[in-house]
């Protein structure tokens, strides 16, 4: 089976590995230089690339538009206790791009990295 991984472009590697393994649980796999490193949390591989450099990610595409930050497409992490779990994260000088809010399936937040990435926090019923 190959391995599946996400990858995020982020404004600085080193702030990026620090949040996602010091509030996340991520671990370091891979972390060849500055520009770039390897993190996995359970089954989850995260590719975090910064903007520029030589690295194919870092490249501009045909049409101009350059890698960059921000979006709306995010990972999913799956907690036990969203309130505590945020209240830690608001504790320790997090943002957010919003409050919880609940779904059908459960109640969800929006957490971001220091590049402005989304990462849900969700709490199923």
């Amino acid at each position: 089976m190959a391995t599946v991984s996400v990858r995020y472009i982020v404004d600085n590697v080193d702030a990026a590995v620090n949040f996602y393994t010091g509030h996340l649980g991520f671990t370091t796999v891979f972390r060849p230089g500055k520009g770039f490193a390897i993190i996995a949390r359970d089954q989850l591989r995260m590719l975090l690339s910064a903007p520029h450099g030589a690295g194919g990610a870092a490249q501009s595409m045909p049409d101009g538009r350059k890698p960059k930050p921000g979006g709306w497409n995010r990972i999913q992490i799956e907690v036990d206790d969203l309130d505590a779990f945020v209240a830690a994260l608001r504790e320790a000088g997090t943002s957010f791009r919003n409050d919880i809010v609940d779904g059908r399936g459960g109640r969800q937040i929006l957490l971001e990295d220091p590049s402005g990435n989304p990462i849900e926090l969700f709490e199923p019923k």
